[in-house]
Order: C-alpha cells, then structure tokens, then sequence
C-alpha cells in the first residue's frame, strides 16, 4: 500500500480525535483551574481562558478555553455571586463541572455547567493563611506595629482611588472638624487585578518621600470578598509590615480582616472611622496641651507665690542687717569723730606753736630789730647801698638807723 493510499484527510484526523475525546469523557468532570480571561458576549454566552500556573514565577503549565452557554450563565453566575459575594473575574480559581468538547475547527474546549463557590472561598483562604505563615516565618509580623506613631498626625499621605466613594467620605469627615490637615493623595487602583501592583507602587513612592509624612492611610469603600482579595496578597502585605511609616488601614469591611489590616500598624473598619480617628487624636492632644497650659500656669503661680515670700524674707532681713550695720557703723563713726576732734585739735595746737616759734624767728630778724643791734642802712639817691662801687666820692647819702636817719657825702 503507498503512502497516498494509507493517508487520511485533516477532518477525519479531527473526527477521531473527537471521537476518542467524548468517548473518554462521556460524563462531566471537576476540573479546578484559574480563570485568566473572561468576557461576556452580547449574545449572552460567556467566554472564558482558563489556565493552571506552576512554581512560582505564575507561568501557566496547562491552558483551555471554556464557555458558559447563555442557557446556564444566568443561574451559574448569579449563584457563584451570592455565595461568594464576588462576580466571575479574573485571578479566581475555580471548581468547574465541564464537558470536554472538541470541533474540527475549534480545537478543544471546555463547557462549563456549574461552577461550585465553595472550592474558590476555601483558595481565598488558603492564599489568605500562606500569606500569613509566611510573613510570620520571615519575621515581619509586628514591625509596622512597632513603629512609632508621632503624637501629631497632620500630614498625611493617602492611599486610595480619588473617585472612590470611600476617599470622598474621608474628606468629608476631616472638613467637618476644626484641624487642619495636609493631605496628599497617592492615587491607586482599589480592586481587580491591577489593584496589587498600584498599590505597591503607591507605597513605593510614599516610601521615596517619608520625611514630608507622619503616616500613611490606606482606604477603600466596602466591597466583596473577591474585590478585598488583593489585601491578602503577600507582595502587597509584605510592603506594609515592613514600611518605615505607621500605616492606618480603612479598607471598609465589616465581617472579614484582611492580611494588610492584621499587620498594618492601627486597622479600622471604614475611611469615616479613619478620619474620626485622626480628628481624635488632635482632641486628644488638644486637650493634653490645655491640660498641660493649665498646670503651667498654676505652676508658674505657685512659683511666683513662693518667690515673693522668699523676697519678703529677704527684704526684712536685708532690713534687719541694714539696722544692724547701721548702728554698728554710727559707733565706729562716733568713736573716729571723737579720735578725729582730738587729733585735728593736737594738729592745731602744733601749728600755733610751731607759728608761734616761727614768729618769733621772723621777728628777731626783721630790719627794725637788725638796726637796733647796732646796723644801719645806707641809701644813695633811694636806693639801699649794698657795695661801695655803687657810690661816688662827694655823693649824698642817706644813713637810717634804729631811731631814725641821716644824711652824710661819701669821703
């Protein structure tokens, strides 16, 4: 037989194939898997990639299509949602029932008939417990817990969607109290698939720019549990236990805490209960420093009080030492006037006496007292002769002696 006579056409190879597929799996079958796309087409039939991830860098090892006839979609879908309190969407696993179908054109695909919501609940869990064992083994648990929450909290940086009905509440709290504070919003996506990867890189850029911040607030309005998953993702958790500023959560759940809420530094359940949070603290610290202004004050009474008596006391000492020293130096004082009197009358008395001898002296010496001695004074026309070259032969002279004068010629 040549090789033209044993060949068999592509549609006869497909048949088989088909024929040997649905008779393998005559009978539904579980099949869990993750579903990577998903669309919803106007017909009502919705369409769906489905995938199963190996290891941990998520690159799929298996892969499928899958179609939820619009004969089934509605109670399917509207089942899944009520259990789970989440829509079909991407990133869930789920437990499907399917038949196994291929086309000669199509390829092989899946069609799914029921789809059971508990298995996704129990994944959301356990994805839930991984990440808590495993930032628990690495030691991060309590860092953000331990940081330090400054006693002001007045900037701060908000991460939230700034359409968000839940950031819109957060504001709406803050502007009814009497403080001011500085706000700066660090945009993100709150929910879906993207919400992971933007909220990482909101606190990346927080991260960058620490200093102009007293903490961080993480807040997002009520959701499903689906829409809440991201905060149990370990990528995300693992930034805010490790984040250098105390982190305030409001992820806006009432029934559930997530991962981020267990290691954030303080978790409340809405935005609102957030920003009546920080309105609390400013109360609180308000009121710390009108107490503390209060005591200050008495303080600085009772210290006032206390320093006026103690002056009282000094001053009546000063006066009693005043008074004292005083009459001390009026003793010393009379006692120098009357030593002064008796020294100042001995120092008269020596100069009368020394005036007296020193008169007497002058006395004995004058011309009056000289001429009685026997002496004269000799003057030529006025003037007193003290040498005979001041005179000439035959001048007059003038001779005064003790009881009077008279006249004689140079011989």
């Amino acid at each position: 037989m040549t090789p033209d006579e044993r060949h068999i056409t592509l549609r006869e190879l497909q048949l088989r194939v088909k024929e040997v597929l649905e008779g393998a799996f005559a009978l539904p079958v579980w099949v869990s898997a993750e579903i990577a796309e998903i669309k919803l087409n106007r017909s009502g039939h919705c369409y769906l990639e489905l995938v199963e991830k190996g290891g941990d860098n998520g690159v799929p090892t298996a892969q499928a299509r899958a179609v939820i006839w619009r004969s089934h979609y509605p109670r399917i879908a509207g089942y899944f949602e009520a259990e789970t309190g989440q829509r079909l969407d991407a990133g869930i696993r789920i437990l499907a029932k399917v038949l196994v179908s291929y086309h000669e054109i199509y390829g092989f695909s899946l069609q799914i008939t029921d789809i059971d919501p508990a298995y996704t609940l129990g994944d959301m869990e356990r994805q839930r417990q991984q990440t808590i064992a495993q930032l628990q083994q690495e030691g991060v648990w309590e860092m953000n817990r331990q940081v330090p929450m400054p006693a002001v909290v007045q900037r701060v940086a908000v991460v939230s969607s700034a359409g968000a009905a839940g950031y819109q509440d957060f504001l709406k709290e803050l502007a009814r109290s009497p403080y001011r504070f500085a706000l700066t919003l660090f945009e993100a996506y709150m929910q879906g698939a993207a919400a992971e990867e933007s909220i990482v890189g909101a606190l990346c850029a927080i991260a960058a720019r620490q200093e102009e911040f007293d903490a961080v607030v993480i807040i997002r309005g009520g959701g499903s549990r689906s829409d809440l998953n991201c905060f149990n993702a370990y990528r995300l958790c693992a930034h805010v236990a490790q984040f250098p500023l105390p982190v305030v959560t409001g992820i806006g759940h009432d029934k559930d805490t997530s991962v981020a809420d267990m290691v954030a530094h303080t978790a409340l359940k809405t935005p609102t209960a957030v920003a009546g949070w920080l309105v609390e603290r400013m109360e609180t610290l308000e009121g710390w420093l009108d107490a503390a202004a209060l005591q200050l004050h008495d303080g600085v009474l009772r210290l006032a009080r206390t320093e006026q008596l103690r002056l009282e006391e000094f001053a009546g000492s000063i006066r009693h030492l005043s008074l004292g020293m005083l009459r001390q130096r009026g003793v010393e004082i009379a006692g120098r006037e009357e030593v002064f009197r008796s020294a100042v009358a001995a120092f008269f008395r020596e100069q009368r006496q020394r005036i007296g001898s020193l008169g007497e002296l002058v006395a004995s010496r004058s011309p009056q007292q000289i001429l009685r001695m026997g002496f004269a004074v000799v003057r030529a026309e006025g003037r007193a002769v003290a040498s005979v070259r001041q005179v000439t032969k035959g001048q007059s002279l003038t001779v005064e002696v003790a009881d009077g004068e008279f006249s004689a010629e140079a011989k």
